[in-house]
Parts: structure tokens; sequence; C-alpha cells
């Protein structure tokens, strides 16, 4: 009976262990043709207090202001036009994401930023700016105050900054002019897209909408690609599309990665990675050069000159590195063989891509 008991404790944490390492379609593919869409658009910010676009450096700017008041009604002549020193007024890019199944009347945030010399948005509000797609058609309006998270002050020569100014965002600062055509599918198929192309997981995707709905519902067309079949009723399909994105799959293992920035040092892996016993010694070797100007000044009414001569000295130090051994089953094993090393993130960079060239690293390497 004790035995049992044991065997049913096993099984239920079998259980919850697969339940907590599975994953609802939604997280692991997309739709075909449910996509965001990409806004641009080119505007003018006022109502700065001095911080915009010094307009003799922009002509841009200048030409843009003067275009808008000639479409209110108010003609410049072309001498005052090329004169103008505004500092009020900034010219703009405004991006945006505009969702899919928007419709005609609906808002969301748009992202200002200064194309020219402005110091600072904060303060401003962007006139009205239509937004385009890649198509070339108008799909939104843009109008608002600019909210900057950065703050700044200067005088006296002297400056200070916090985050950014040139960047400000605007809430639900954009309006849906025009909706995008976003079809679910064509007849009875619907496309599913998996975020990362996998067959094992393709395969499981398939098997888990067969075993929850009829079978022959899923199928899979290459690593990617998953074909359902769906309502051909509006209200029908998007139920069920509800119901098929809820569907629990356990995804295959990530294969093994290691990710390098060699910018900025950063060393990223996955819980995949592990090395083979090797043994690497790792040195630092510093070479410092030194300047310092000595002046030679001739003796009295001997008639030379004074002369600034440079005098160099160059060192070379090599730090003692010891050969030690590393092998690292798990990920947090080869976090402790390479924090054994004792070397910098980006001494790191170039011992992974060492290891990885002698075959030990059994991940790939992916330098970004």
């Amino acid at each position: 009976m004790r035995n049992f008991k044991h065997l049913i404790a096993a099984m239920l944490f079998l259980c919850f262990a697969n339940s907590a390492m599975a994953e609802r379609i939604r997280d692991l593919a997309s739709i075909q043709g449910v996509r965001d869409n990409q806004l641009i658009g080119y505007g003018l910010v006022v109502g700065l207090d001095g911080t915009g676009d010094m307009t003799m450096q922009t002509p841009f700017t200048t030409q843009s202001l003067t275009n808008m008041l000639q479409q209110m009604g108010i003609n410049m002549p072309a001498t005052a036009a090329a004169t103008l020193m505004l500092k009020n007024v900034a010219a703009v890019m405004v991006t945006a994401t505009m969702s899919p199944f928007a419709k005609p009347g609906q808002t969301f945030d748009v992202t200002v930023s200064s194309m020219g010399n402005a110091k600072s948005l904060k303060g401003g509000t962007l006139l009205m700016t239509p937004l385009k797609g890649a198509d070339g058609n108008i799909y939104a309006m843009a109008q608002g105050n600019l909210l900057v998270g950065g703050a700044g002050a200067e005088a006296g020569g002297s400056s200070v900054q916090v985050n950014q100014l040139s960047v400000g965002r605007i809430s639900d600062g954009a309006t849906v002019e025009r909706a995008v055509p976003t079809p679910l599918g064509q007849g009875q198929f619907i496309d599913l897209e998996l975020n990362t192309m996998d067959f094992t997981t393709a395969s499981r995707v398939v098997d888990a909408i067969n075993r929850n709905f009829l079978p022959g519902t899923a199928s899979a067309l290459d690593g990617r690609m998953i074909r359902v079949k769906a309502p051909v009723n509006p209200d029908e399909r998007v139920s069920f599309l509800g119901q098929v994105e809820d569907v629990e799959v356990d995804p295959a293992v990530a294969a093994a990665k290691v990710i390098l920035n060699a910018r900025t040092g950063s060393i990223v892996m996955n819980q995949a990675v592990t090395i083979e016993n090797c043994a690497v010694a790792h040195g630092n070797l510093s070479v410092v050069i030194s300047t310092t100007p000595t002046v030679s000044q001739p003796g009295a009414f001997s008639g030379g000159t004074t002369a600034v001569t440079q005098q160099s000295k160059i060192s070379v130090k090599a730090d003692k590195g010891s050969l030690i051994t590393l092998e690292g089953a798990s990920l947090g094993d080869v976090v402790k063989a390479l924090n054994a090393i004792g070397a910098t993130p980006q001494d790191m960079l170039s011992i992974l891509q060492a290891l990885k060239a002698a075959g030990t690293l059994k991940a790939s390497l992916e330098i970004i």
C-alpha cells in the first residue's frame, strides 16, 4: 500500500511537471495575415521654449513652416521666409504601430523624434500629421501634446541632462482614418505560423489540435506553417480560433545557443548549453605607454632657443594565468566553470569562441 502511494505521488509529480512546461498555442504561433502595421509621418512641433531647430542650419524646418502657413492663407515673401529665426519650432518624424483589426475612430500611441538640431521637445505640441503606410496611403492622423521623459538644464556654458530630450510620446495621439483589411484565412483554412521554425514543435501542435478537435483538423505544411480547417461562418471562426489558441502544447527543447554582443560584452546562454572536459589558461596582456614633456632651456647669452621634447616610456605586463580544468554538464556548471577563470565579460567572448573552435562548447555561437 505504501509503495502504491509513492507511485501515485510520482505520477502526480510528473503530470504537474509536464503541465508546467506546456505552453499555449497563442504563445508559440501567430495567425497568418493578423499582423501589426508600421506607420510613419513628417510633422512640426511648436510651442518649444527656445529649444527648437536653428532654422538657418535646418532649412527644411523653415520650408515646412512656410508651406503650412500658405495652406492657412498666410503668404510670406521669399526674403522673409529665408531669414526666419524661430527657435520654438522643430521638424520631427512621427512613428507608430497600428494593431490589426483597428477601425476608423480608434486611437493609439505615437512616438515623436526630432530630425533637426532641436535641443529638446519638452512642452511642445505636435501639429496635425498624416501617418502613411508602406503603400503610401494615409491610415491615421496624429496630433497632441508631447510627454518627454527626460530633463535638462543649461547655464553659463554648463549643462546637465537626464535621459533623452529629443524624443517624446503622445498617448492616444493618433486616430485611425482607414482600416487595413485583415483576412482571417482563405476559404475553409487558416494558417498558423510558428514563432520559431521547429519540426518537432510543429508536429506536436498538429497532434494537440487534432486531439482536442476532430482528427484531420490540422496538418503541417513545413517546420513553421500549420494549416487548420476552420468554420466558414465569421462568428464561428472567431470562437474556433480562440479555442485553438488556448490549446496547450509541450514545445521541443530549444537548441543550445550562446548569444555574444561584442559591443557591450553581454553574454546570454540558454539551459541546453554544456561544456566537455577541457583545460583553459587565461592571462591578460597590458601595454602602457606614457609620454612626459621635457623642457630644454639653453644657458644665458648662448644664443640658443628653448625646446620641448617628448620622453616616452613603454611597459609591458603579462598577468600569470594558471591552467584550469572546465567541465559543465548543466548551465549552472558552465557558469561556475567560466567564473573560476576570473575573466571579464570581454575576455569571455574570446574564451567562448576558442572553446567552440576546440569542439568542447556544445552550443552554437551567435554574434550580434
